[in-house]
């Protein structure tokens, strides 16, 4: 099956600065994407290329086959900025109306109250804009965004505004989209988050990505740690597969084992690693 979202070459540059640099990047069918970098990394602009509300300098973008920018394009896409603002005066149910006019969706009330219930704000149907805290702003504009159920979700620091209620309430709708064969694009600075969500994480640093693949295969193995009657034994050299040699050898020796430690580095270790 044909990625979702297909970068291949993507650059970028207005004037003398380069924004992105040769970016290729991939979503599948269903995959939740973390996209992790430093404020000017280029994340958002290769979102806003996404979406077509930039130009490509060189490269190419695809969304479900079709031209980043294309009308089919932007139909198989929703969209939430990291800074967005909404009409005061709205409710939530005239919010999402507009919205469902805008993507020519038909789910009518309906899909209202199913958005409304999937991101928590079931009781929010009349409430304003206005009277809305910045937590129930930011899951209204993902309601929004996913008006017209479409195949690609790109989230530009979504839980940025949220409490670690919120955050959770963000995730457990993420695995929800993921269940459905919804694919997200995840641009988030909360590497946390990334790590308990995501299927798969893209580093980008100076237009470039410096690492990607799956959590586990970012995150390396730095030993192993056994708690014994006698002290913490550290086996330096040593990885998972080699813990039931060293406890079978250890427990041979006589020792008494209590617990053991398969260390490894966590994603924001990798992180700051390999970001300048």
């Amino acid at each position: 099956m044909p990625p979702v979202l297909l970068a291949k070459g993507l650059e970028k540059r207005y004037g003398r600065t380069e924004a992105l640099s040769g970016v290729d990047l991939e979503v599948g069918e269903g995959q939740l994407v973390g996209l992790l970098g430093p404020n000017g990394a280029g994340k958002s602009t290769l979102v806003k290329i996404a979406c077509g509300l930039v130009r490509a300098s060189a490269g190419s973008v695809e969304v479900c086959g079709a031209p980043a920018g294309s009308p089919p394009a932007r139909r198989s896409l929703g969209y939430l900025a990291e800074l967005f603002r909404f009409p005061s005066w709205m409710s939530a149910d005239e919010l999402l109306t507009l919205h469902q006019r805008l993507a020519g969706s038909t789910g009518g009330a309906a899909e209202r109250t199913e958005l409304l219930e999937l991101v928590g704000l079931p009781h929010a149907r009349a409430t304003r804009v206005a009277a809305m805290s910045k937590g129930m702003q930011q899951r209204l504009g993902i309601a929004q965004a996913l008006v017209g159920s479409p195949r690609l979700l790109l989230l530009d620091e979504p839980t940025s505004a949220l409490d670690p209620a919120g955050r959770r309430v963000v995730r457990g709708l993420l695995e929800e989209l993921r269940r459905r064969g919804t694919s997200v694009l995840l641009n988030s600075h909360l590497l946390s988050e990334v790590e308990l969500v995501c299927d798969h994480v893209v580093i980008v640093d100076h237009g470039r990505v410096v690492a990607a693949g799956t959590p586990d295969q970012l995150r390396r193995q730095g030993g192993v740690e056994v708690e014994t009657a006698t002290g913490t034994r550290v086996f330096e050299d040593a990885r998972r597969e080699d813990v039931p040699r060293i406890v079978r050898e250890l427990v041979a020796a006589g020792e008494e084992i209590y617990e053991v430690r398969v260390v490894a580095s966590s994603l924001e270790d990798v992180y700051l690693e390999v970001v300048d």
